[in-house]
């Protein structure tokens, strides 16, 4: 792997979306700088456009203005080809529906970006390995997802979202189909996880509680991104 660039992990610069013409902006003038081992939470009451900023921050969707940085590649000026190559090797993502696949071993979900970027399968065995040890379930490795409980899927999510070390994780949700303890668990290791890669990371929530375990909590509104009061 290449050592990581300087600068910041996310830079965005004021960031803006509608959906029509005719109406006005989800958001505009969002703007966001995340170093690498930051931890941030976004909060926002619903229908804000949390999804739709992690989108953009993700390059699945096109803002109207604007513009989004990511280890120093500008996402914004990609097409659709290249923004795949950077999320393959940038970003990593956990959600809250956990997007285990069912058919695959818990070593082979963990090692799927790995497979996506070419690497050896020497090297992939010991990085999965690794992962899995560093959330847990270095155990694990041979089981399927059907036999895991609720949290224990949402740490395979994580090792999957680390094992390639991505300059940015975006987290969407992870803790809403956990019950409250292993929610607390699994935000403990994300923020712990993140930070030992060295990377940065990015949680999009609806609860005070998980945002309170990042490093800053901003708030999203029509208007833009302010620190939590």
């Amino acid at each position: 792997m290449t050592a990581a660039p300087p600068g910041p992990v996310l830079e965005v610069t004021g960031l803006a979306k509608r959906f029509r013409a005719d109406r006005a902006p989800v958001f505009a003038n969002v703007s966001l700088r995340l170093a690498a081992g930051e931890y941030v939470a976004v909060m926002g009451e619903s229908g804000v456009g949390k999804s739709t900023l992690l989108n953009l921050i993700a390059g699945l969707d096109r803002p109207d203005a604007g513009s989004v940085c990511v280890g120093g590649a500008e996402l914004t000026t990609l097409d659709d080809d290249g923004a795949t190559v950077l999320r393959r090797r940038q970003m990593g993502f956990v959600f809250q529906a956990f997007h285990v696949l069912p058919y695959l071993t818990v070593a082979q979900n963990v090692s799927l970006p790995l497979d996506l970027l070419g690497v050896s399968r020497q090297e992939v065995a010991a990085r999965a390995a690794a992962m899995l040890t560093a959330v847990g379930l270095g155990s694990a490795a041979a089981r399927w997802p059907r036999e895991l409980s609720g949290g224990e899927l949402q740490r395979i999510a994580i090792a999957r979202a680390l094992v390639h070390r991505p300059r940015l994780v975006l987290a969407d949700e992870p803790t809403g189909n956990l019950d409250p303890r292993s929610a607390t668990q699994v935000l403990a290791l994300l923020r712990e996880q993140v930070r030992a890669a060295g990377g940065g990371g990015l949680l999009i929530t609806h609860s005070l509680a998980a945002a309170r375990t990042a490093d800053r909590v901003l708030v999203l509104s029509a208007q833009g991104l302010e620190p939590l009061a």
